[in-house]
């Protein structure tokens, strides 16, 4: 049986079409989409209608004119039952609704897939690793004979944390708008970040720097009274206040940072009463410092209340945050390329033989070569390197540096 479940107008139109065989009440319909229905109300006014990612269509029989059918039915995994009875031969359309809010479903019941849909062949759901793996790797006469199904889950999620660090194409992006406030909140799944980039007037990203050598977030900002003593609350909790480290930062000038000058304080560097406000004087302005000398601006992630803050020149900017997440966070994150299936199969064997006691050493020690040398072949795989991508980087080789 081939791997392809979906048909040609499942996958591109993302809708399946059934045909009321009967006139009886209770019309079962069971989809076969690659997408999870997701059900939440029969009933386009309820709060919960919101929730659905897919509509139902029908047609009288005769009648090509759709309509959305918003009468009460049920929906159980993808099987559908249609409470009410509707007339013999009536065609029925399961349509799946567009991430984007867009239209789905047009009079032929004919619109865009959800987002999810596309490109599901490459992946393999993280269930299916671990069926297959209880399949082909557990039993009589092989080298695992026995394993408990939730220790195989333990090690297989562990597999997808450590692949999505530095293997799986797990970096995500966000778009966000820098408030007046400079700060916007960490994403929910956020493990660390990849890069931060603001978004100019053609759409081309410019990289933000980080401000590690520039300024700090404090995780701790304590009270103190006149001693320099932290104070505490009437619980023995030292009181917090606001940090004066970050309220200077966001009032800095970058100009002041970066060696971008005004004429007016270019001109101040020579008036001895702001020598160490501006920190220039005659004699400094030379050996610019790439990491400062740039109006890019900067980020810093500030732990302590969850945000990552900006400088004074992005307020209101366009920026795209690219960082890494671990892969567990969302039902939907759960799936592996099929060109890593192979090294997860071996780092789950590994980790399974190695966790038990009395095993030969030089069992464990083939498995780690072997879940090593899967996981190397996996991140080449993975690392998309095209040949005509490098010969057309390497064709400026030979331009002359001026």
């Amino acid at each position: 049986m081939g791997l392809i479940t979906e048909t040609n107008e499942q996958y591109y139109a993302g809708s399946q079409r059934f045909l009321a065989q009967t006139a009886l009440a209770g019309q079962i319909i069971t989809t076969t989409f690659d997408t999870a229905l997701v059900f939440g109300s029969f009933n386009p006014t309820a709060v919960n209608y919101a929730l659905n990612n897919f509509k139902l269509y029908t047609a009288a029989p005769g009648v090509l004119t759709y309509t959305e059918y918003t009468n009460a039915f049920t929906v159980v995994g993808n099987t559908i039952t249609i409470t009410a009875a509707i007339p013999a031969q009536t065609s029925i359309v399961v349509q799946l609704k567009r991430l984007d809010g867009g239209n789905y479903g047009d009079r032929d019941a004919v619109g865009q897939a959800v987002e999810d849909n596309y490109n599901s062949y490459a992946y393999i759901k993280l269930g299916d690793v671990i069926n297959n793996f209880l399949i082909a790797y557990v039993g009589t006469g092989k080298l695992i004979q026995s394993v408990k199904r939730t220790d195989v889950i333990f090690h297989a999620k562990r597999s997808i944390q450590e692949f999505s660090y530095d293997t799986l194409q797990s970096t995500k992006s966000q778009e966000l708008n820098i408030p007046p406030s400079l700060s916007v909140i960490i994403p929910q799944d956020y493990v660390n970040y990849v890069k931060a980039s603001y978004i100019d007037a053609l759409g081309v990203k410019r990289p933000i720097y980080p401000a590690n050598n520039l300024t700090i977030n404090p995780f701790s900002t304590p009270l103190q009274d006149s001693a320099g003593v932290p104070t505490q609350d009437n619980f023995g909790e030292n009181i917090e206040g606001t940090s004066i480290t970050e309220a200077r930062w966001a009032a800095a000038d970058d100009n002041i940072l970066n060696g971008n000058l005004t004429p007016a304080l270019f001109n101040a560097q020579f008036d001895s009463a702001r020598w160490e406000q501006i920190g220039m004087g005659y004699g400094q302005r030379y050996g610019m410092d790439p990491q400062y000398s740039q109006k890019n601006g900067w980020f810093t992630i500030n732990h302590r209340e969850g945000l990552m803050s900006f400088s004074s020149n992005l307020a209101g900017a366009l920026i795209v945050l690219e960082y890494i997440s671990d892969g567990l966070a969302y039902d939907l994150d759960t799936k592996i390329p099929k060109m890593a299936e192979d090294a997860m199969y071996a780092y789950i064997s590994h980790a399974v033989i190695a966790s038990r006691i009395n095993q030969p050493e030089y069992v464990v020690n083939r498995l780690k070569k072997e879940k090593s040398a899967k996981l190397r072949n996996a991140k080449i795989r993975l690392s998309n390197i095209k040949l005509d991508q490098i010969v057309q980087v390497m064709r400026g080789k030979s331009k002359w540096i001026k």
